[in-house]
């Protein structure tokens, strides 16, 4: 590899290691052609690349990155797993190969520019990918609204039981089918009072037919 070329790699792994969320460095000793493509295929369906380079050529990488961190882990052979997207299934595709293969110890790495340790790599191939986080978010926050949700139908419910208990006991005290009794009209008062003021001029009436009686009598005895 002349000068050219080198360079041409510095620039590739600073650029790559400038736009990755997150670098893990792993001993890749002892891992075989074969594997190692498997490795990086799986790699790839986790959004990350898996590179081997002379460790001379990565400490002048991490220099120009701004990653120069990275150079206390460049001990030995050292390969590196760049990640652009979620560092966990990443991670757990390389605790899986190193499990399976009893390979690739893991030296250490960074995470939005933060150095992680080996131990720390490990933590994080353990936790669920940022789908399923979500997913568990979603469904923690969702749970307290249903159950809210829930309460207030039972609430609605009940007020509904509750009115319909009022109306019926109102509607057993007046039924709806029968009208309560109406009050007389005016104007058959006014008519009936003149018929019970009309019985004294009959009495009247009655009494003067007496009076003239006599008189005639009175008449009569004159004559004779």
């Amino acid at each position: 590899m002349n000068r050219d070329q080198k360079a041409a790699v510095v620039d590739q792994i600073a650029a790559e290691l400038e736009r990755a969320e997150a670098v893990f460095a792993v001993d890749y000793r002892g891992i075989s052609v074969s594997d190692a493509a498997e490795l990086r295929a799986k790699l790839r369906e986790a959004d990350a690349v898996f590179r081997v380079v002379k460790n001379s050529l990565t400490e002048r990488a991490a220099d120009k990155a701004g990653a120069s961190t990275l150079k206390e882990l460049l001990d030995g052979p050292t390969a590196l797993t760049l990640v652009s997207g979620d560092p966990a299934p990443a991670a757990k595709a390389l605790s899986d190969t190193a499990r399976a293969l009893r390979i690739l110890d893991f030296k250490g790495g960074l995470m939005n520019g933060n150095a992680v340790t080996a131990d720390e790599i490990r933590s994080i191939a353990r936790l669920p990918s940022r789908e399923v986080l979500h997913g568990q978010l979603v469904g923690t926050i969702a749970a307290p609204l249903s159950g809210l949700a829930r309460t207030l139908n039972a609430l609605l419910a009940g007020i509904a039981v509750q009115l319909q208990q009022v109306a019926d006991q109102q509607g057993e005290t007046l039924p709806t089918d029968e009208a309560p009794p109406e009050a007389p009209e005016p104007a058959a008062q006014a008519d009936a009072e003149p018929a019970a003021e009309a019985e004294p001029e009959e009495a009247q009436s009655t009494q003067s037919e007496p009076d003239e009686s006599p008189s005639d009598d009175k008449s009569d005895a004159k004559e004779e």
